[in-house]
């Protein structure tokens, strides 16, 4: 019996799947059978997309909203779709391209339209992946030729810091108890104690 799978991505961690996981369950994915990551579609090394290509059985079916959400490279795209198509003989749908829908199609001529098409969207995928690094280095460079400070900017250690930092060290506080008192995280409190230590072989 086939399986629907839906897949999900976008790129950073901030990003809405929202979107994408409305159209998925309005066509029918159910939401234990959606996998999705939170990470730069540049290749396939991400961990729900493997978990979910594993599962793939002949005859099962991906779900997913647009071409991009599969990936942006060119090569990489055009070799997963047979991977999944050709090997696993799984189907792959796409939501926004209708005629990228491997369950139809499949004499000579659909074929053809269908790759014809497939390598145009993962083209002009990857276009827009490289358009969009180039507008970020381009910012970058304007921001560090006015002068502008990239990155954080370094938090001043508060001063409760002292005084809990004075338990931790007598061993009165755990790590965890420590930043718990101080209302930050264990990682940002790592982070205050190195500054100190820093600071004090000036």
């Amino acid at each position: 019996m086939k399986t629907y799978y839906g897949y999900m991505r976008v790129s950073t961690l901030e990003q809405n799947i929202q979107r994408q996981k409305v159209e998925l369950l309005r066509w029918g994915i159910a939401e234990k059978n959606i996998f999705c990551d939170k990470l730069s579609g540049k290749d396939f090394n991400r961990p729900q997309y493997q978990k979910l290509k594993r599962k793939l059985k002949e005859g099962d079916v991906i779900v997913i909203k647009s071409i991009d959400r599969l990936g942006r490279n060119y090569d990489d795209i055009q070799e997963e779709w047979r991977e999944i198509v050709k090997n696993k003989k799984a189907d792959i749908v796409i939501l926004d391209m209708p005629i990228l829908d491997t369950r139809t199609n499949k004499d000579l001529i659909g074929t053809l339209i269908s790759d014809i098409v497939l390598q145009l969207l993962s083209y002009v995928a990857q276009s827009e992946r490289e358009n969009i690094k180039q507008r970020q280095a381009e910012g970058i460079a304007l921001a560090k030729a006015q002068g502008k400070h990239l990155g954080r900017f370094p938090t001043p250690i508060p001063d409760e810091f002292y005084p809990i930092y004075e338990k931790w060290q007598q061993r009165i506080y755990t790590l965890e108890t420590a930043s718990k008192e101080l209302g930050v995280t264990v990682s940002q409190f790592r982070t205050m104690i190195k500054k100190y230590k820093n600071n004090s072989n000036l």
